[in-house]
């Protein structure tokens, strides 16, 4: 079971951006990272032609819950703030994406405009000069057209490969660093992609286009590398796809349903009904707990749940609409960036009192829990006649 341990709100310093640019339904403008004492959080999000950091105080753990667990924030603090340099596009950013890169205190920032224009770099987190290097590729069409929503996407097990989304060309653009691979061509516009996770799942992307979850392969040729198309609610759009390391896939969008899918099988697992008040735009699985999935509303909420039960955990409200919805990529900690100009960030963790026991004899120790990837061992100890749970 995972409980929320503090919910964070923080405000982007007006001498930093005062007035966000609007973009587009899609809350893709945001990215979070944990910093490596885990005392802070540094958010990267995009306005107009620019990147901004914040890096936001996670020291203290607080948390106040009103009716329907629904989450209160508290006030958090701006360590820092600054503009990301070397990201000189030209047009308005649409998304923003982290990846972890060579050690502990690098990452790789991606960013993608209006038109298709990709830039990436890469950042050293603990030196006062955050850019190492990066690189640049202008779209194919050299950027000719109408700008529309455009998305981008890392492959978890080549990082530099990476896949661009421009939804009114309908196309998805494969690069390795600067060099294109190859180009996909959608049905629909494209509304997200996402890379598939698992063994075998470096060439697969998972893209929503229309109504449709469409499964590609870039290595294959025949039918355009397009693998498996599955149709989603009739006379709907989707909006959101997302994977977990297990190789599932969710999707949502103007049902207002999380539908799951087995990629063995090509059939539904669950379907999630009603689990957002609105249209549903954004979709992360934990990182802690891959039964439980956090949904992003148009409605300024963002809820966590068990999937498969179709049961609500807990949520929180922004207090404009998202402009961005992040994860960071190891753990459950949940962000969100609203239009006012406000950062919540949700610091979510297993719960202890509710791990189901593994072992419960054989280990002189006392009993053993798996909680997530950890094994936790109670020990009771004994003192002044009382005793005391200690975990290990």
């Amino acid at each position: 079971m995972l409980s929320a341990r503090s919910l964070r709100k923080a405000s982007v310093p007006p001498s930093l951006l005062s007035d966000p640019s609007p973009g587009c339904l899609q809350p893709t403008r945001l990215a979070v990272h944990v910093n490596g004492d885990g005392g802070s959080c540094s958010a990267y999000f995009a306005s107009g032609c620019r990147v901004y950091n914040l890096k936001i105080s996670m020291e203290e753990e607080m948390l106040s819950r009103g009716k329907e667990s629904l989450l209160i924030p508290i006030s958090a603090q701006v360590i820092s703030s600054s503009v990301v340099d070397r990201c000189p596009h030209h047009s308005e950013i649409q998304s923003v994406v982290l990846a972890e890169g060579e050690g502990d205190s690098c990452l790789i920032l991606g960013t993608v405009d209006a038109y298709g224009h990709l830039i990436v770099s890469r950042l050293d987190t603990v030196a006062e000069d955050i850019d190492r290097a990066s690189y640049s590729v202008p779209p194919r069409d050299s950027g000719v057209g109408e700008g529309s929503w455009a998305g981008l996407c890392f492959s978890p097990t080549h990082q530099s490969t990476v896949a661009v989304a421009r939804e009114l060309c309908k196309s998805i653009d494969i690069y390795d660093q600067d060099i294109h691979i190859r180009s996909l061509r959608t049905l629909w516009c494209p509304s997200s992609v996402r890379f598939a996770q698992g063994s075998e799942s470096s060439s697969i992307l998972t893209i929503t286009e229309g109504s449709q979850l469409s499964i590609w392969d870039f290595r294959m040729h025949n039918n355009g590398g397009c693998v498996q198309r599955i149709s989603g609610p009739t006379g709907g759009i989707l909006y959101s796809v997302c994977t977990s390391p297990s190789g599932l896939i969710a999707v949502g969008g103007t049902d207002r349903a999380v539908t799951v899918y087995d990629p063995r099988r090509w059939s539904a697992l669950s379907r999630w009904v009603g689990c957002s008040k609105y249209e549903i735009t954004g979709l992360l699985f934990s990182s802690v707990d891959q039964s439980f999935i956090y949904v992003q509303g148009v409605d300024y909420e963002i809820t966590c749940g068990r999937w498969r039960e179709s049961k609500h955990a807990f949520s929180f409200r922004g207090d404009s609409n998202w402009l961005g919805f992040s994860k960071c990529a190891n753990t459950d900690v949940v962000a969100g960036w609203c239009g006012s100009g406000s950062i919540f960030v949700a610091d979510v963790r297993q719960d202890l009192l509710s791990a189901q026991p593994v072992s419960c004899s054989g280990y002189p120790w006392g009993r053993k829990f798996l909680v997530g990837s950890c094994i936790i061992r109670v020990m009771l100890i004994s003192f002044a006649g009382l005793q005391y749970e200690c975990y290990i």
